[in-house]
């Protein structure tokens, strides 16, 4: 018979002391853990992450203004204006998204011509048309809108002359407008291209 090499030690028989420390220190581990957790994770990196209550304690920022509840500066008579497209963006840096649609009047056929409304939302009432980009009496058809850095972008189809069919622009000309000095300012030249 071999003998161990340590003797039988006296604390190596269980008692339900032993039982009560043990669930009791995995209690308190168990209910640490709960308390001490990490910050969540994601995908990206963050830089300074705000208190929890700090970023409850901030204002949500507004949503942009919905076209649908602005009166467009546009002539349509018994038919109501229609929304093409649309886009949204911080226009002015005041950290409050601006919306710029395109309108024009809803016509049961042919090209009606399109206007580009900037819209904000004051800080009390409701969202408003503070600029016109283009003007539809301006004969001009938009292909294209984007906002990017604060810079509306669009593509504008025109005529180069009455006997050119409604149909069928043949002049194409890039916009570019941005916020500067208190009004929108056009920053690509009108260069009117054939098509």
């Amino acid at each position: 018979m071999q003998h161990p090499a340590v003797p039988e030690l006296a604390h190596t028989t269980t008692r339900p002391i032993h039982w009560l420390a043990t669930a009791a220190a995995l209690a308190a581990v168990v209910t640490a853990s709960a308390v001490l957790q990490p910050d969540d994770a994601t995908a990206a990196q963050t830089g300074h992450k705000p208190h929890p209550r700090a970023a409850a304690a901030a204002p949500a920022p507004a949503p942009a203004p919905d076209p649908a509840s602005v009166d467009f500066p546009i002539t349509c008579g018994p038919v109501q204006p229609a929304v093409k497209k649309k886009t949204t963006g911080d226009l002015d840096g005041d950290g409050r998204p601006e919306t710029v649609a395109v309108v024009h009047c809803r016509a049961g056929s042919g090209t009606p011509p399109d206007g580009i409304y900037v819209i904000t939302r004051p800080a009390t009432g409701k969202p408003r048309v503070v600029a016109t980009l283009v003007d539809p009496k301006d004969r001009l058809t938009v292909s294209d809108l984007a906002l990017r850095d604060g810079t509306v972008t669009a593509t504008l189809l025109g005529y180069s002359s009455p006997d050119v069919p409604r149909c069928c622009p043949d002049e194409q000309d890039k916009a570019k407008w941005q916020w500067k000095d208190g009004t929108f300012q056009r920053t690509a030249p009108a260069e009117a291209r054939s098509v």
